[in-house]
């Protein structure tokens, strides 16, 4: 039988740009509930939610000071546990984001574990000796500067790899890891729906070998967090994983291994990056190359023993559609292409809050409307290293974290309909045309693209179980086929704004699903800017 999961298509909510319900500003669970209706409508079978923990909020939630508490920006465990029921009898799960590769530093094991050296909860971290006065070793933090902190009480560093106010976990101690699998026992007797891991393949890490992904325990650690939580629960698990290659993503995912449901592979992410540098230093997307990518994780992955996570969009990541697509001219065309291309794939897909109604990156103009914590600490870093203020909100404009978190636009009332107050983060200015209401008024609008989509995948096995067989095209154009059986479904996407050439001797059986009327005959087709369609062929 076909796991749940493998069917089904996850809906991310980044719970404080989703719908405010109180005037505040700020999204929350009470917010999301009202608007379960439309999630339903839209087809979808399980919510990721960011995380919604107590949290001082320095990274936005993913920051924990205590694990089995909702914050109160976003209300009470009483609603939390009202979300789970009432989103069961809309027929979605809730996944909730687990964050144990570090807490925040206001969490009480922390607050305790720098008091003294001998207090019970300071091995819950890595804390280490100055070496000649200074950091133990170069190590960075994902969000500049180095990944060591000194703590004068105690007179030692300690590890993190992103914020100071997100010292790492220490998962070589057993008392440490039984602390978290009570935990993540605490929401599974709830009911959710499985666990959403952030940046889990650091948890293996070990900072003396400089060692960050891919720890020698990082296994050992996953598959004991299996055995003491959800192994044998009918729940979906989903790891972060930037660095995994196929074989990596198989060693999470193949059954036989009692680890993981599936990863979130990140390789495309790094093609408009210059080789070598960091996110920020830029350069043009190469269609081909993204072409390559997509294919080898459809051909390179063996579906008998893994499976594969598919999105373009999530709330670290920008809008697809601005950042390789065309949110101008194009946008209706471009955002069903990427949708048709990917939902037709192998795979679980992942639809962002937004995305199913085309949002696109808002432009700021000053490091003063910046909310992230990753862009405005590489935003100083470079000035002093010397880069212009121009160059630096550029990349922020094209890569920086905000662009996917701005709030979600429900309608063209004040502020999208998302608050009746002062948003947290600006409200793209381009609401009054891009909303909710009018997606849901205009049958050809992108979200009922997306709803034709899930329709297909949850009627037709071929989308869940069929062979991917890849078409050789030009590098501007992606064709493949479904196989399953005595079923054939070719997929064609032009993922270029310029006419491409597309030819085929298949004979059309059924259009399943277009951005273009197509023509009868797919010998010598003239495939329009972003055109995209599926059709059963014979086989």
């Amino acid at each position: 039988m076909t796991a749940w999961w493998k069917k089904a298509v996850v809906y991310q909510v980044y719970p404080k740009s989703f719908q405010d319900s109180n005037g505040d500003g700020i999204g929350d669970i009470k917010g999301i509930i009202s608007r379960l209706g439309y999630l339903e409508k839209l087809g979808i079978d399980a919510i990721w939610l960011s995380p919604v923990y107590k949290s001082p909020g320095v990274d936005n939630g993913y920051d924990i000071s205590d694990y089995e508490a909702i914050d109160p920006q976003y209300g009470i465990m009483e609603d939390m546990d009202n979300l789970i029921a009432k989103a069961k009898r809309h027929h979605i799960r809730i996944v909730m984001d687990l964050v144990v590769n570090h807490t925040s530093d206001k969490n009480k094991w922390f607050v305790e574990a720098r008091k003294n050296k001998d207090n019970p909860y300071r091995d819950f971290y890595i804390w280490r000796d100055p070496v000649d006065g200074h950091a133990p070793n170069d190590m960075k933090s994902g969000f500049s500067g180095s990944a060591w902190q000194y703590d004068e009480k105690t007179g030692q560093y300690y590890f993190h790899l992103f914020a100071p106010g997100q010292p790492d976990l220490n998962w070589k101690n057993p008392k440490l890891r039984q602390t978290i699998y009570d935990m993540m026992n605490f929401w599974l007797d709830k009911g959710i729906g499985g666990f959403r891991m952030d940046v889990i393949e650091l948890i293996g890490k070990d900072p003396d070998k400089k060692i960050r992904e891919n720890g020698p325990m990082l296994h050992p650690y996953i598959q004991e967090m299996n055995k003491n939580t959800f192994g044998n629960r009918d729940v979906m698990t989903v790891g972060e994983t930037w660095n995994a290659t196929p074989k990596i993503a198989e060693e999470y995912s193949d059954p036989a291994r009692h680890e993981l449901s599936m990863v979130f592979q990140f390789e495309d992410q790094g093609l408009d990056q210059q080789p070598g540098k960091e996110k920020r230093d830029l350069r043009p997307l190469n269609l081909g190359e993204l072409k390559k990518v997509l294919v080898k994780w459809q051909t390179k992955l063996d579906f008998n023993h893994a499976w594969n996570s598919l999105f373009w969009e999530n709330h670290d990541i920008p809008r697809v559609i601005s950042r390789w697509g065309n949110d101008k001219e194009y946008r209706v065309q471009s955002a069903k292409m990427f949708a048709i291309v990917l939902h037709l794939m192998h795979g679980t897909p992942y639809i962002y809050n937004g995305e199913e109604i085309g949002m696109t990156n808002y432009p700021v103009k000053s490091i003063d409307e910046v909310e992230d914590i990753e862009s405005i600490n590489m935003y100083k870093e470079r000035l002093a290293q010397g880069y212009s203020k121009d160059e630096l909100i550029h990349a922020i404009n094209v890569k920086g974290r905000d662009n996917a978190r701005t709030p979600m636009q429900w309608s063209d009332d004040a502020e999208a309909g998302f608050t009746t107050g002062m948003p947290w983060l600006h409200v793209n200015p381009n609401y009054v045309d891009i909303n909710v209401k009018n997606a849901l008024a205009d049958h050809n609008s992108i979200f009922y693209t997306y709803q034709k989509l899930i329709k297909l995948r949850h009627e037709n096995d071929i989308v869940v179980n069929g062979d991917f067989e890849l078409v050789s095209t030009d590098d501007n154009v992606l064709a493949y086929y479904r196989v399953l059986g005595n079923e054939r479904w070719l997929v064609v996407a032009n993922l270029s704004s310029k006419q491409e050439r597309f030819t085929s001797t298949d004979e059309i059986q059924r259009i399943l699903i277009s951005n273009y009327d197509l023509p009868e005959t797919l010998l010598g087709m003239t495939l329009k800017p972003y055109e995209a369609f599926a059709v059963a062929v014979k086989k």
